[in-house]
């Protein structure tokens, strides 16, 4: 994909995403009501402290990716800002609900399991149960002009697996692994243990060395 957000650039976008559909009315968002947004202390990971200078430049950034536009009327002392990044006459992104609103979270979130997702989309649309959301969520991720999410390993302690968007460039997925398996108690075990052998071989292959030197020595001596 061509796009590759930045945090705050991930952020205004699903601000966007998300108020367009919870508060219409609002929408599009002025630049105080999108810095409000950006900040609030719900549904937001990590929470920010942005202040509007900040989100104006990255909203300026949005724009020249066409990801956003300005649509203040004539003479209007208020900008007024909208999304195109998906779901518009202008983009090739064309998501359902579904996909819109767990996408819309990942990018407000970071990565969620599908149970998270389930229960954090309750004002963006409705999943029947957990199962539809992984199907939804496998669906991005084996989309034909995606791939637009990934399934990552899962962590030490956690029941289930978490998504990630990839709107904010590739995710390292063998790195994640190799974390993932160090931080619990039987891969660092694992790990200990392999490092452990190794040492021993290592030793063994220097006594070697060294009664090959003394063979070698007396050889000479003799």
């Amino acid at each position: 994909m061509d796009i590759n957000f930045s945090q705050n650039e991930a952020r205004v976008i699903g601000c966007l995403l998300e108020k367009e559909v919870t508060t219409p009315d609002q929408y599009p968002l002025t630049l105080n009501a999108l810095t409000t947004a950006c900040n609030q202390k719900s549904n937001r990971e990590p929470v920010m402290a942005l202040d509007e200078a900040t989100v104006l430049d990255t909203v300026e950034q949005l724009k020249e990716k066409r990801l956003i536009n300005d649509v203040s009327s004539f003479g209007s002392r208020v900008s007024k800002f909208q999304h195109r990044f998906c779901n518009t006459e202008f983009g090739s992104l064309k998501f359902t609900a579904q996909e819109l609103a767990a996408v819309c979270v990942m990018l407000l979130r970071g990565p969620q399991s599908a149970g998270e997702i389930r229960t954090r989309t309750n004002r963006l649309c409705t999943f029947s149960d957990v199962k539809e959301v992984e199907a939804v969520l496998d669906g991005l991720a084996e989309h034909a002009k995606g791939p637009y999410v990934v399934k990552l390993p899962r962590e030490s302690g956690k029941r289930d697996c978490r998504y990630m968007h990839l709107f904010s460039g590739e995710v390292d997925i063998e790195a994640l692994a190799v974390a993932a398996k160090l931080a619990s108690p039987t891969g660092l075990a694992s790990v200990n243990n392999e490092r452990l052998a190794e040492l021993e071989e290592e030793v063994k292959a220097m006594k070697l060395e060294i009664a090959e030197l003394k063979e070698l020595l007396e050889s000479l001596t003799s």
